[in-house]
């Protein structure tokens, strides 16, 4: 398993002096130091969002079930039933569910809250030890980037430790724990999403069986503006399948049927998210839906994302039962580097990625 272990901030820079001009606020370096933009009232405006995409932050709640995956994973055939329908509803609407008895022991996922909120604890310097370089895919970073080919079983132990030094070794060791327990459930959920749509609980487990994935820590400090700016931008998940542990600070939001959505916390449950790398495996019959972060001007969110995706020379395909006369292909074949390369270089992850790509595809041709 590769994963690329990333760390996440708002954007917020450091507000310029009174005699700062508006040209020279835009080319003044940036600098990310949450202890400091946490209480400043100024945003600079690159960082402001156009009045159509600001957010509200009190949006109606959106219904998504709760889906119990002991009865599943056990194989008692009723739960299995009822588990398959609810994911397969949900999945045809939007792509959101949540899943509760996941077997993931309650204090790995305490730990990695509490070595996340070491870290993002440190002062600025130490945490640039860990900084993204340019070229590479790993780090400390204020945004999402890409995946690590490095198939070491203990790729994330390894980095942290030499990028911040042998005292890191436990804080290392847990994510790593975190990132292996995650493949496993997601391997889990993948079963699941198989038996929803009719091909049987392997399929699509088997294809994800070595995958090449991310864990991602997002940090979102307190914002005094927060009606200004957004924590995550409006995207959709160019991966195949998301499993978000949010803290009990409410932040993320679902566009659905072009309205927004809030997705109310829950200690006890991971959100799960279809992204467009399975909505093309699905052959469009399951949704990689719009969604954000927004922030506020009291409490820090965090919350750990670990997202599936394929290994690098799988050929992501519909399985033949998913096309016929009535469901033509919807999608030309792809990896999941292609796909990557796309959204990271030529076009910005929204609800048309797949669209787009396909078109990329069929011009590159």
């Amino acid at each position: 398993m590769a994963i690329d272990c990333i760390t996440s901030i708002p954007m917020m820079p450091q507000p310029p002096t009174q005699e700062t001009t508006k040209e020279q606020e835009q080319q003044q370096p940036l600098v990310f130091d949450a202890s400091v933009l946490r209480h400043q009232l100024h945003i600079p405006s690159q960082f402001i969002w156009p009045d159509e995409e600001k957010a509200c932050l009190d949006e109606p709640e959106l219904f998504v079930p709760f889906i119990d995956l002991g009865g599943f994973l056990s194989g008692d055939p009723v739960a299995a039933t009822e588990a398959s329908r609810l994911a397969g509803e949900a999945c045809q609407k939007h792509g959101f569910f949540l899943v509760v008895n996941h077997g993931i022991d309650q204090r790995l996922i305490c730990d990695a809250h509490l070595y996340m909120e070491h870290f993002f604890g440190l002062p600025l310097s130490q945490k640039q030890r860990a900084q993204r370089k340019p070229g590479e895919h790993c780090g400390y970073a204020s945004s999402f980037t890409g995946t690590d080919k490095n198939s070491s079983p203990a790729l994330v132990k390894d980095y942290l430790c030499s990028k911040m030094g042998k005292e890191f070794e436990q804080f290392g060791k847990v994510y790593q724990d975190y990132c292996d327990a995650m493949s496993n459930l997601s391997l889990g959920i993948m079963e699941l999403l198989g038996m929803s749509l009719g091909v049987g609980r392997a399929c699509f487990r088997e294809f994800f069986e070595e995958n090449s994935s991310i864990m991602r820590l997002n940090y979102y400090p307190p914002c005094q503006k927060p009606d200004l700016t957004l924590g995550t931008g409006p995207h959709c998940d160019p991966t195949s399948l998301t499993i978000l542990h949010q803290d009990q600070v409410g932040g993320l939001q679902v566009c659905v049927d072009n309205e927004w959505h809030s997705i109310k916390p829950d200690l006890n449950a991971f959100v799960v998210n279809v992204g467009d790398t399975f909505m093309a495996l699905s052959n469009g019959r399951y949704k990689s839906c719009l969604h954000r972060a927004v922030v506020n001007s009291q409490t820090t969110r965090k919350s750990l994302a670990f997202f599936l995706c394929p290994r690098s020379d799988k050929v992501v395909s519909p399985p033949c039962e998913l096309v016929d006369n009535l469901s033509p292909r919807l999608y030309p074949d792809f990896t999941w580097p292609m796909l990557l390369e796309f959204t990271q270089k030529h076009y910005r992850a929204d609800m048309k990625t797949l669209e787009a790509f396909a078109n990329w595809l069929r011009k590159s041709n």
